[in-house]
């Protein structure tokens, strides 16, 4: 799979959705690099965890990590960090939403973080086209709403 300005990922396998009905629960994606495999386990939107499986050139286990995590976010420099460091620190984003009038796509990521009390947040990504991180944003979940998750 060949998506403009990102890296390839091969697509290994999926699994089934958690409530045991039909569909897919998330895909399992593959990423060769530095000698290693990496194997992305993406559960976000409501899993907000983005795990990586990597496996040295022997085929050994090395670790496996959950990468969406406010560390790893801290590492991302605005104007610096390229799109191809965003992918290896946090996986791949959860959506991807075009904005060509401005010229810019954004990367959308669901996640847990420590800053929110371990309230669900987006992380959004604003990319340009030379694959460059201009903007980051963190905000409330949208989709956490009151009335969904508390019993009145």
């Amino acid at each position: 799979m060949k998506c403009k300005l990102q890296q390839e990922f091969v697509i290994g396998g999926f699994t089934p959705v958690a409530s045991g009905g039909q569909g897919i629960g998330a895909l399992l994606l593959g990423y060769y690099g530095d000698g290693e495999t990496w194997l992305y386990y993406p559960n976000q939107p409501f899993g907000r965890k983005v795990r990586v499986a990597r496996v040295a050139a022997d085929g050994k286990l090395i670790a496996v990590e959950q990468r969406l995590t406010d560390d790893n976010v801290a590492k991302l420099q605005k104007g610096k960090s390229s799109a191809d460091e965003v992918r290896d620190l946090l996986g791949p984003p959860w959506k991807v939403w075009p904005f060509p009038r401005m010229q810019r796509d954004i990367w959308e990521y669901r996640m847990n973080t420590d800053a929110g009390g371990g309230t669900p947040q987006g992380l959004y990504l604003n990319i340009s086209p030379d694959g460059v991180v201009r903007e980051i944003y963190t905000l409330n979940d949208p989709d956490n709403r009151l009335s969904e998750c508390c019993a009145r």
